[in-house]
């Protein structure tokens, strides 16, 4: 049985084999480094019994750099559809190709949903390539919704699904929106 803990250091050297699907984004040793120090709670893995990671998830909790329009924040009152209140963010979720579907990725998502909630985030968000129609049903399945289309997100011109699932603290369910695939945006409109 395989069990999920925080990530250490270490086992950024474990995992390079985990991150052999091309649509897993790799990122240099600092970035992953950077998370572990700012939000040590949102990045975990899981281990197998022989010791070998079989996935991980690089989260974070922020809100938008400036302050909201109208202090304190509220949905109904927020003016600009593109500033973002206190919420839980997935940068990175990946399992290895042998333990995909085995409920992994619904359990490190889980993990980080937990840890945001008792954060009093309003959300948890993620983005998604848009050609990636495996993680899109997977994230579905496990309640996110597409809020927007963030039109040329990616380096390669793709375009990225901004997906979120509200959280406790979201009782009006005002940060998730139905036919988000149409309400496109540009990625500087995405701080």
């Amino acid at each position: 049985m395989s069990t999920i803990r925080p990530m250490r250091p270490t086992d950024l050297l474990k995992f390079s084999s985990t991150n052999l699907d091309h649509l897993t984004e790799t990122y240099n040793i600092g970035f992953y480094l950077e998370y572990l120090t700012k939000w040590p709670d949102l990045c975990r893995v899981i281990e197998a019994k022989d010791g070998r990671i079989d996935g991980y998830i690089l989260g974070k909790l922020e809100a938008s750099p400036f302050s909201p329009p109208i202090h304190p924040y509220s949905p109904d009152t927020n003016p600009d559809p593109n500033y973002l209140p206190w919420h839980g963010h997935i940068t990175a979720l990946t399992i290895a190709p042998h333990a995909r579907r085995l409920g992994y990725a619904s359990r490190l998502s889980e993990s980080l949903e937990q840890q945001s909630d008792a954060a009093e985030a309003w959300f948890v968000d993620l983005f998604v390539r848009a050609s990636n129609e495996i993680a899109k049903e997977l994230y579905k399945k496990m309640g996110y919704s597409v809020y927007r289309r963030v039109v040329d997100y990616y380096n390669d011109g793709e375009d990225a699904l901004d997906m979120r699932k509200p959280l406790t603290r979201d009782v009006g369910r005002k940060h998730v929106r139905e036919g988000g695939d149409e309400v496109r945006v540009k990625p500087e409109d995405v701080w």
